[in-house]
């Protein structure tokens, strides 16, 4: 069985491309940065990280193209899959990709925002005590009223 589960931050923007024919079909490459668990020196103080080469087909590479953003942590699942070409120095090389089947965001869209190093204007100018969860306040005194209770 060959099936592949990886959780990271997306090092770049997704290249999408387009095949060229009839029916064109949607190309989206971007590398995944995976954090392993164990430590690389013996300290225990830097982590080590894995990159990937990820690249999704059809409705799967849309969804990249028009939702993915350099890095957003998501989850990937597909299959490993590898190969080789010649380069133009005549030298054979191997690849190794991550062939998407499915994403999933694995943070709210806030999260995501703050971790590409961009802060959106109305986050700035509201700093407060408050925790930003995506989610809304209840309003004092309505508690009881809730259908879901």
């Amino acid at each position: 069985m060959n099936k592949v589960i990886l959780m990271g931050r997306l090092t770049r923007d997704p290249e999408v491309r387009y095949s060229s024919g009839d029916s064109s079909m949607a190309i989206a490459r971007y590398s995944l940065a995976v954090d392993r668990r164990g430590r690389r020196n013996g300290n225990g103080d830097e982590p080590t990280t894995d990159f990937f080469n990820c690249v999704a087909f059809g409705r799967q590479g849309e969804f990249a193209e028009k939702y993915l953003k350099k890095g957003m942590k998501i989850a990937v699942t597909g299959r490993i899959q590898t190969g080789s070409y010649t380069n133009k120095e005549g030298q054979k090389v191997n690849t190794v990709d991550i062939v998407v089947e499915d994403h999933e965001f694995c943070e709210s869209k806030n999260a995501s925002s703050e971790n590409a190093g961009f802060v959106p204007a109305a986050k700035q100018e509201t700093q407060t005590n408050e925790v930003n969860d995506g989610f809304m306040n209840i309003p004092d005194g309505i508690e009881e009223e809730l259908p879901f209770n």
